[in-house]
């Protein structure tokens, strides 16, 4: 039905000055990205475009500067030193519009790696646990290199291609990797009830991955009838939908299917979503556009911070002016769940760090940048409480901000910010 080369012939298309797309999270495809770092005596100046990956990123080794350099639309651990380093970039975009960079030709493309289960029958390959914007990249890169792994977990939704829009295929058998979470510690725990509390019966949720999120799920056990309409969810999903918790049954769209673009989590995650019609994958440019959000009732948005100001800006993509990680999906779901009827944008977040420092600040840090702003931000969450900003006056900001905010910090963090305004 098609025939397969070894990863490092099907490298040979890559040139130097070209630019490559490489598929997301836990779809990144580990043996085209090994074979591609191996060439690097043969390249230079390759751009590698990327999201969040797992797995192992040798081109993004600091020695490897003059053969490859790192663009990433959302900064993972495996390549964030390339930004100090030298050798990587970061560009800020809504996971709603990275699409449109490759359709608009704004990014050319030259090669896109991607990961794919075994073509079935018909000839059709799924692109497994990552959407995302590969689709766009597909259709505009000049050549499409396809791992094509059993392992790979056969998804329903938009994301299936003909193994006629696939140049070279690379088989494998590997494990995917996976990302398990901790049990929520206490912080996390208060955290989660707080939120659990704003969330009504047939509510529809957007969580991310992490402990916040997981600990909000472990909260939900008594709900009924809730939907997902996320960018990315992992495991602590699962029971609830087994559990009929969340069943999708009050969505305005995609009603009756858990909806995502990514999914990572662990391999009992991978086997649950494999050949699950329950769960329906689609491209960032569906999943994270607000029009589309917006339609379902009660929209509940979930995201966290590295930083709040007393005025309501969110920080969440730097730590001062250091990028950490990225503009993501949060913009397009905190504005979607507004939009909603009887929707709620929520930034969940633990009120100090974990060196004690408050992360309800008078100002952000120098060189931060704002992701959510404070015309945007509806509720704020900590451990020790809810602060309910939509519609308030900066003053009454102040005080509900003030509220949350570690008892050890409210006093110092009130005065030091009416000291800024004198």
């Amino acid at each position: 039905m098609y025939r397969t080369v070894t990863a490092e012939e099907a490298l040979k298309v890559v040139k130097s000055n070209d630019r490559v797309y490489i598929q997301a999270a836990a779809a990144a495809p580990q043996s085209l990205v090994k074979a591609l770092s191996a060439r690097h005596e043969e390249l230079r100046n390759v751009e590698v475009c990327q999201l969040h990956t797992e797995g192992v990123a040798p081109y993004a080794n600091p020695e490897l500067r003059d053969s490859f350099h790192v663009n990433s639309f959302f900064i993972g651990k495996n390549v964030r030193h390339t930004l100090k380093a030298g050798n990587g970039s970061y560009t800020p975009v809504f996971l709603s519009e990275l699409p449109l960079l490759f359709q608009r030709h704004i990014l050319e493309l030259d090669v896109v790696l991607i990961h794919v289960s075994v073509p079935d029958r018909h000839g059709y390959c799924s692109l497994g646990v990552s959407v995302e914007a590969c689709l766009a990249a597909i259709d505009n890169a000049k050549t499409v290199i396809a791992q094509v792994n059993p392992q790979m977990p056969r998804t329903h939704g938009a994301g299936i291609i003909h193994i006629s829009e696939i140049d070279y295929f690379v088989e494998s058998n590997e494990e995917l990797p996976t990302h398990l979470m901790a049990a929520p510690n206490a912080v996390e725990r208060e955290i989660g009830k707080h939120v659990a509390n704003l969330i009504e019966d047939r509510s529809t949720l957007q969580l991310g991955i992490g402990s916040i999120p997981n600990a909000v799920l472990t909260q939900l056990t008594n709900h009924r009838d809730l939907g997902l309409h996320t960018e990315m969810f992992s495991d602590g999903v699962i029971d609830l939908i087994l559990n009929n918790v969340i069943n999708g049954n009050y969505k305005k769209i995609n009603r009756g299917r858990a909806l995502s673009t990514f999914v990572l989590g662990s391999k009992r995650l991978y086997d649950y979503v494999d050949d699950n019609p329950f769960v329906e994958m689609r491209a960032s440019n569906y999943s994270n556009n607000a029009a589309y959000i917006k339609q379902n009732p009660k929209m509940v948005a979930i995201n966290s911070a590295i930083e709040v100001d007393l005025t309501g800006q969110v920080c969440a993509d730097s730590i001062g002016s250091d990028i950490y990680s990225g503009v993501g999906g949060q913009m397009d779901f905190i504005r979607g769940a507004s939009l909603s009827q009887g929707g709620k944008a929520i930034i969940a977040l633990p009120s100090v760090t974990k060196n004690g420092i408050s992360r309800i600040v008078p100002a952000l840090k120098s060189g931060a940048g704002v992701v959510t702003t404070r015309a945007h931000v509806q509720y704020v969450v900590t451990e020790y409480g809810v602060a309910n900003l939509y519609g308030k006056t900066i003053k009454n900001r102040v005080k509900a901000l003030v509220d949350i905010a570690h008892p050890n910090h409210r006093e110092s963090i009130d005065r030091d910010y009416f000291e800024m305004l004198k």
